[in-house]
């Protein structure tokens, strides 16, 4: 990836279906660069990845969503994850502004990892300062402007966006995340930050046509929505953001990110559930519509 840009995919529907409907899939990226070297087999490195997300939800853009994926491995740098959230220890050298890793940091999932689990750690080395800052401007701010970009541009048009942050989650959450529970992890997990970043009609929609199909779906549990929820979800003002997650063994072999015999049933169910979102967007859009022209002619 010479050009930086490469490192995003877009895909944009046809101008007469647009809806301010943008997904992005941040984690299924598996094209890793040269400079990377990791200390892990690659087959143990690529348990990190959201492997086939994009293409599982790729029927986004034939009902008019955009669909924004990274190309790279988010093992490499995590574009869902805060630009500060980076562990002091992971590098050789001062950091050169303040820092403020979180749990994620802690348990080796931050902005660059240090570990796949808790006991493949990426590392025989310790990153420089300039190779993790080259990493973020070539690779996490062009996801981020890309993602940015097509959220304000959406809500420009239509006067209001509605965000899917779309990943895949593995079977043992609960205990990579070091929760101790008895319950088995849901199929999907939605996450809203606890209803705070999208209306709830937005997330009653994709849970009613995952269930059709027979699917448990819990919400922030355990997944509540990374912090790009915070910054794109904001309701008040008309941008709606949720998380989904969905548990691997519905759709690959997690040892060898094989697809498996229903990959394609779920990729077909997907599509339903994006058509659902897609008329649910639509007649917000009009039902938005309609209140401004009201307004106007009040005024």
């Amino acid at each position: 990836m010479q050009n930086p840009f490469e490192a995003v995919s877009i895909q944009w529907p046809e101008p007469r279906l647009a809806l301010p409907l943008v997904c992005d899939s941040p984690h299924s990226g598996t094209e890793y660069p040269a400079d990377f070297q990791a200390a892990l087999p690659m087959a143990v490195l690529r348990q990190a990845e959201d492997t086939d997300v994009a293409e599982l939800w790729s029927s986004a853009v034939e009902v008019g969503a955009t669909l924004i994926a990274a190309r790279f491995p988010r093992s490499y740098i995590d574009p869902n994850r805060a630009v500060d959230d980076l562990d002091p220890a992971l590098m050789e050298g001062d950091w050169p502004t303040a820092l403020a890793p979180s749990e994620k940091s802690r348990l080796g999932f931050g902005l660059v990892w240090s570990k796949v689990d808790a006991s493949h750690p990426i590392y025989d080395r310790r990153l420089s300062v300039a190779e993790v800052q080259q990493r973020i401007a070539h690779y996490w701010q062009p996801y981020r402007h890309a993602l940015a970009q097509e959220v304000e541009c959406a809500a420009r048009q239509f006067g209001a966006v509605w965000h899917l942050n779309l990943h895949s989650m593995p079977d043992n959450a609960y205990a990579r995340l070091g929760i101790t529970v008895q319950r088995p992890l849901a199929d999907f997990v939605l996450g809203d930050r606890d209803g705070s970043t999208c209306e709830p009609e937005f997330i009653d929609v994709v849970e009613r046509s995952l269930r059709s199909f027979g699917y448990s779906v819990a919400r922030n549990d355990p997944y509540r929505g990374t912090p790009v929820l915070l910054q794109t979800g904001q309701p008040a003002l008309g941008r709606h953001s949720l998380q989904i997650e969905i548990r691997r063994p519905l759709y690959m072999d997690e040892a060898t990110r094989e697809r498996n015999a229903l990959f394609h049933v779920l990729q077909w169910q997907l599509g339903h559930t994006m058509r659902n979102v897609a008329q649910y967007v639509q007649y917000r859009v009009e039902q938005l519509a309609h209140t401004s022209l009201t307004s106007s002619c009040l005024d």
